[in-house]
């Protein structure tokens, strides 16, 4: 790697991560991952996976990247890919929302939609067979440590230095790589504190072992990432779909905060634990307003 690249990896890094925490009121807290450049938690993982792909030569000069994303990821890989000029593939279910959809197109990502009814397994047949025929980096968010690492070494310190006394954490589960890499920063610092998964009321695959059609955009896949190991989590929490929508707007006339509705689902959870925990509850954000419709904020 020359060093005007390795001075780009650097730059991008900077911008990446830091972000701020919000007082949701009631002892619960709210890290605001959609303050990343690309408005979601997905940064820190597009980041650290194409970085980790270049620095050990799976990610060739002039190869493209190709991954199957519900939006979030593929967002984050087509920013930091434009950035270092590298042609980014993506594929997703056509349920996606229209401005998940934009916005992936206006960071120059060419964009390969599958049949809803496939979900997620849909999307990484999809990316699969692409990278078949016509080569280039299988990104893998699903099953990509590079992913888990991001969250070890970024959100996970963060959280901490902000927070030291918090004594549960709430994060949905997508690719499994933010819940996972807490988690393990928490194994593996000796920490007293908690981490509880989140996944949707309607897809309650890591509870009930099957997965059916939600409103939570970015978190509950129909299949189980490789990435999560469910016995690592200290519980495993679950949203219905129409309460994760109704609390978006409830959200931001409170607490002035415009987030997706996974971001209030995670809330939701957090809330679910107040009886249960005792002392500072705070769930991760994963996204801002921007790849959802208006109507939900009216």
């Amino acid at each position: 790697m020359n060093a005007v690249f390795k001075k780009k990896l650097e730059e991008i890094a900077a911008r990446i991560g830091h972000t701020p925490l919000v007082d949701l009121g009631d002892g619960i807290f709210g890290k605001v991952e959609g303050e990343n450049p690309a408005g979601s938690v997905k940064d820190r993982a597009a980041f650290y996976i194409l970085k980790d792909a270049i620095e050990c030569g799976a990610l060739k000069e002039g190869a493209p990247v190709v991954e199957a994303t519900s939006g979030n990821t593929g967002i984050g890989l087509a920013y930091v890919g434009g950035l270092l000029g590298i042609k980014v593939v993506l594929t997703m279910p056509e349920s996606m929302s229209a401005e998940r959809r934009k916005m992936l197109a206006d960071y120059g990502a060419e964009l390969v939609l599958t049949p809803a009814s496939e979900g997620m397994g849909g999307a990484v047949a999809a990316a699969k067979r692409i990278v078949a025929e016509r080569g280039g980096f299988f990104a893998d968010q699903f099953g990509n440590p590079s992913s888990v690492k991001a969250h070890f070494e970024t959100t996970a310190p963060e959280i901490f230095a902000a927070l030291p006394d918090v004594k549960a954490i709430v994060a949905g589960v997508g690719s499994g790589g933010t819940a996972m890499g807490i988690k393990k920063y928490i194994d593996a610092g000796g920490l007293n504190c908690k981490v509880f998964a989140l996944e949707p009321a309607e897809s309650p695959l890591m509870t009930e072992g099957r997965a059916g059609a939600h409103k939570i955009q970015g978190i509950g896949a129909n299949f189980l990432p490789a990435l999560v190991d469910v016995s690592a989590f200290d519980g495993i929490l679950t949203v219905k779909g129409e309460d994760a929508v109704a609390a978006v707007s409830e959200l931001y006339r409170k607490h002035g905060l415009k987030c997706g509705i996974s971001s209030a689902a995670a809330v939701l959870g957090a809330r679910a634990l107040r009886g249960v925990v005792d002392g500072k509850i705070l769930a991760v954000l994963p996204d801002n307003s921007e790849r959802y419709p208006k109507e939900l904020y009216d």
